[in-house]
């Protein structure tokens, strides 16, 4: 019987602790779109946005109940300012929007994006709106009219049933990389527009504005997109 000398020159670790960092390779698939567009001069828009949403809101003092609470003071309009001339200004710009998605997703130059569904939601301090999506089109969209300070920031859901599964451990107290957050929220910026997927659940927090009066109110218009044939 013969025994073999061990190779001492090869150092004792073992094989996966010798590759380097770098060789681990990582592929990202199936990102989830949010579009933001600042529309330029917006305070001369959103005068006449404001004065336009009050008056629809003395019109129609209940509204309608969605994803808002009424009961807190939240109002919520019908869904179709689009037809009324008195939003063609904002819907000019939603279009333009609208446009240079098409262009950048590479979409059928035989259809483009039409606003289905417009409405405005007036959210006093300590309104919200629980989370939601908008079923029946394909894009979703928030243009802000008046934003005060604290007055809720839009919080968007990772929506993949992974987060339905065990949960990973992370370090605590230290930021998460980007791939692995679970939440985003964006704040809410007088004149700022964002267009999302319509199945990307979000929703608002609540209203903490300590503004007086109808400056600590957090208005917007949402809308819907879908993909229609014609020019």
């Amino acid at each position: 019987m013969t025994h073999e000398t061990p190779n001492r020159s090869a150092p004792d670790i073992p094989l996966a602790a010798r590759v380097s960092e770098d060789a681990l390779k990582v592929a990202q698939h199936f990102p989830t779109l949010v579009f933001s567009l600042d529309v330029p001069d917006s305070e001369t828009l959103n005068g006449h946005l404001l004065k336009a949403i009050y008056a629809e809101r003395e019109r129609d003092k209940t509204g309608v109940r969605k994803s808002n609470f009424p009961e807190l003071g939240s109002w919520h309009s019908h869904v179709r300012l689009h037809k009324d001339v008195t939003f063609v200004g904002l819907v000019q710009h939603v279009d333009a929007a609208a446009a240079m998605m098409c262009r950048q997703l590479g979409y059928h130059r035989s259809y483009r994006l039409r606003i289905g569904t417009m409405w405005s939601i007036i959210n006093p301090p300590g309104s919200s709106n629980r989370a939601h999506i908008h079923p029946g089109c394909l894009w979703s969209g928030v243009y802000y009219v008046q934003a005060p300070r604290n007055s809720g920031r839009i919080e968007f859901i990772d929506p993949r049933t992974q987060n339905l599964m065990t949960p990973a451990e992370y370090i605590p107290d230290t930021k998460r990389p980007r791939i692995c957050w679970t939440k985003v929220q964006y704040k809410p910026v007088a004149g700022r527009m964002l267009i999302f997927p319509s199945w990307l659940y979000h929703s608002v927090n609540p209203n903490r504005s300590r503004a007086k009066g109808k400056d600590a109110d957090r208005i917007i218009v949402s809308f819907n997109l879908s993909q229609e044939r014609g020019g």
